[in-house]
């Protein structure tokens, strides 16, 4: 047995052997406490000061939080089998994940320490991150992987912008780097998504894969890259909708192409196919919303955050840990209903507030509601699975 290895059976635990152990269980189980918590102070508001208040809470915490702790995850999990460089494990993993775990609570109940320090303990998990990414990515030149790293800087980047605005009492640019963060979070979704949902849809329903358009791939991404640009300069008016509009209608073609209709009988492949609807959707809301003809700004948002998201995380992380540990891609019955919910979630948060707008804390509540059932359903069967080792006994 050799070094690694010896390295690899002396972890303390399984938990800590690849980075989607933890930040998909932490994340999930974090996202729980969060929505309910934002739910229940609609319901009730309650003497409660996080950092930026709530306002700025809820939404950096769902991005920077819940978001980006499962965008790190996925990453540092799929850089090993990406390049073959052995993945980020053990007491490295563990002193990550615990800096995570510190700027959730520095955030949350602030204690006597200075707004600068807890945004650099925050800024610093993507830094980091992104360098252990580009450790691997480095070792063996793929540099097909490496606008991974820059999307993780580039959300870094963002998360200390928004601090800096709120340092200057500048809350809507704070919140403005919050949704570019959001558009940005969209775009790795274009892009796993575009990689893996038609090779999924083909291995799982034994068809042939549809080969992408390289004009349509280029002109869906290329434009959702102009939208988070312009997103930066200048949000509304007649060049960020067309903008917002060509982004809408070229992910809708490349979501139309993929062969929804072969995968209705499998969930873990119609809920990554409803999940990646919910893009087009929210862009296309974004579109009219900001030549003033969609009259909720936040609705369209949720269809990105919400629907887009959170339904595609779940659908994400569902699959991921089943192949990761060693486990047939079969998901547990009851995941249906888990995905089922989350993207009833997304339908309440983006469509409801527009349908009843004097119903917004209801809608509130209830999207919170299922979002914590779905995701109380993939812990209740994916936290003994994280928390073990692999069944087929590999380390991993």
């Amino acid at each position: 047995m050799n070094n690694t290895h010896a390295g690899e059976y002396r972890l303390p635990h399984p938990l800590w052997r690849l980075a989607f152990r933890p930040f998909f269980l932490g994340a999930a189980l974090f996202s729980i406490i969060a929505v309910l918590c934002w739910g229940f102070y609609w319901q009730a508001p309650f003497a409660w000061q996080p950092v930026g208040g709530p306002l700025w809470w809820h939404g950096h915490e769902m991005i920077f939080g819940y978001g980006c702790a499962v965008v790190a995850g996925f990453l540092l999990t799929a850089v090993q089998t990406w390049t073959g460089v052995p993945g980020f494990r053990g007491r490295p993993l563990i002193a990550l994940f615990l800096l995570w775990l510190l700027a959730r609570l520095l955030i949350a109940f602030p204690v006597d320490l200075a707004m600068v320090c807890v945004a650099v303990i925050d800024v610093s998990f993507l830094v980091v991150a992104a360098a252990v990414m580009a450790r691997s990515v480095w070792a063996v030149k793929q540099w097909r992987n490496a606008p991974f790293i820059v999307i993780l800087l580039v959300l870094a980047s963002l998360n200390a912008l928004s601090y800096t605005a709120l340092s200057r009492d500048d809350f809507s640019q704070a919140q403005l780097h919050l949704h570019s963060a959001i558009l940005l979070i969209s775009l790795i979704i274009l892009v796993v998504g575009g990689r893996v949902i038609p090779m999924f849809t083909a291995n799982g329903t034994g068809t042939k894969k549809v080969e992408p358009l390289l004009w349509l791939e280029i002109l869906s991404l290329a434009s959702m890259v102009a939208v988070i640009v312009c997103s930066l300069i200048a949000n509304d008016g007649p060049l960020p909708g067309a903008l917002y509009l060509i982004a809408a209608v070229s992910n809708a073609w490349r979501f139309l192409r993929w062969r929804f209709f072969n995968c209705w009988r499998q969930p873990l492949l119609w809920s990554l196919h409803l999940s990646f609807a919910f893009i087009p959707l929210g862009l296309l809301a974004l579109a009219l919303e900001s030549v003033d003809l969609w009259p909720n700004g936040s609705a369209a948002l949720h269809a990105l955050t919400v629907g887009a998201m959170g339904s595609m995380i779940l659908a994400m992380i569902a699959r991921v840990s089943l192949g990761h540990t060693g486990r047939p891609l079969q998901a547990p019955k009851a995941m249906s209903l888990a995905f089922f919910l989350i993207l009833i979630a997304g339908l309440i948060r983006a469509v409801l507030p527009v349908v009843l707008p004097a119903a917004a804390t209801l809608t509130i509540m209830l999207a919170a509601l299922c979002w914590a059932l779905a995701y109380g359903i993939f812990i209740g069967y994916y936290g003994p699975m994280l928390y073990a080792a692999r069944v087929d006994g590999k380390v991993g």
